[in-house]
């Protein structure tokens, strides 16, 4: 098969750190206070400020609390887990790695003996009605390594006694969220956003504030998870005063992406954006046989982390690891032709691809990639045949 004449003009299309946004430029952070102390007026104002551009962009309710976090999405989940599980029972759901990870976390380190694992394959969603809302539960609300995500929130019920803490990293501002039935929210600048990496977010509803006031966990928490002191909110987090010290280069990153957000209709223009780029390939498997969604089903299927598998016969016959190699020369192809970067699935799951598409992602580059994955697929399987 020939090369297709044109590239995506952006081949950035890595599940984190994700593609800046369109007409990225360095230039833009020029009013970074670089050298400043992060607890200088000037440093706690750039701070402030990513946390009100949050509220308003994300659209969250004006009794949930944003707080700037380390750790990057990671540090969000941990530090959420760590400060307020053990109060009752939890369930822990899994239908990939990073769930996987939660479940590690509450079973292996905190070694929490009420602890009930739901879990699932890729591709898949746990039985969301096996829930048990009497218990806390954590989940995430999009697979970023399955591209699976929770339809909606319908499944959680308004009078829950649990809290419902969610890893929300790929889908905050690009799935549609009802905090109301979201009692911790965390994720990282740089996914939908394309922000830097290391730094998290989180944010608690008023039920997880009551929480953290009325309960002290039995084991220790690392100075870096503290949200209280002396049985006290830390209000201070939730206002600027980082725990510990941000870049404020990543900050002003930060909200330079917020910005240009709102350029672009806010979350529902940033919603539609990743829709937009999600039909593009979806339109395209439709109507190409070699290649299919991970997800089983179109209403579990993510609009950001859109995760592809080889269904030709003459691939699947072959063995897993010829199967890891087979996606492996594709992707390499792509790569070694400034096509397309970073876009093998992730090591955990099965072999395949994995295209972001959120919303600094432009729908004409994910148009032109799926040319080039025509052209990737073909080459490689003619290279077995040779």
């Amino acid at each position: 098969m020939n090369k297709p004449e044109l590239k995506p003009a952006n081949p950035n299309f890595s599940s984190g750190p994700c593609a800046k946004r369109p007409g990225y430029s360095l230039n833009n952070l020029s009013d970074a206070p670089l050298g400043r102390s992060h607890r200088a007026k000037v440093g706690k104002s750039k701070l402030k400020l990513a946390i009100d551009l949050t509220r308003e962009v994300l659209q969250v309710p004006a009794d949930y609390r944003i707080g700037i976090v380390p750790g990057s999405d990671t540090g969000a989940v941990e530090m959420a887990m760590w400060s307020l599980l053990g109060a009752r029972g939890v369930d822990m759901m899994a239908w990939e790695s990073f769930g996987e990870g939660w479940v590690t976390d509450a079973i292996k380190q905190l070694k929490l003996k009420d602890a009930r694992v739901i879990k699932s394959g890729y591709g898949e969603l746990p039985d969301l009605a096996s829930v048990n809302f009497d218990n806390d539960v954590v989940f995430t609300w999009n697979g970023t390594t399955s591209g699976v995500r929770v339809p909606n929130a319908d499944w959680i019920p308004a009078d829950r006694k649990g809290l419902t803490i969610c890893d929300a990293t790929s889908a905050c501002f690009a799935q549609d969220m009802d905090f109301s039935k979201l009692d911790v929210v965390t994720y990282s600048w740089q996914k939908v956003l394309g922000g830097e990496g290391a730094h998290g977010m989180i944010i608690l509803g008023p039920r997880a504030v009551e929480r953290l006031a009325s309960y002290t966990p039995a084991w220790p928490i690392p100075k870096i998870f503290r949200l209280t002191n002396g049985g006290k909110l830390i209000e201070g987090i939730f206002v600027g005063e980082t725990i510990n010290t941000p870049s404020m280069l990543c900050v002003e990153d930060y909200i330079d992406a917020l910005q240009w957000a709102k350029t672009v209709g806010g979350l529902e223009g940033l919603i539609g954006r990743a829709d937009a780029n999600s039909k593009a390939i979806a339109d395209w498997v439709a109507k190409t046989d070699w290649v299919d969604f991970l997800a089983v089903s179109a209403n579990i299927r993510s609009n950001t982390s859109v995760c592809l598998k080889v269904v030709d016969p003459a691939i699947t016959a072959l063995s897993y690891d010829e199967q890891a190699a087979f996606v492996k020369s594709m992707v390499a192809a792509l790569e070694k032709e400034g096509a397309a970067y970073d876009i093998d699935g992730y090591r955990d799951a099965p072999p395949g691809l994995r295209i972001w598409c959120g919303a600094t992602v432009e729908t004409a580059d994910v148009a032109q990639l799926t040319h080039w994955l025509d052209w990737a697929f073909a080459n490689a399987k003619a290279g077995l045949k040779a």
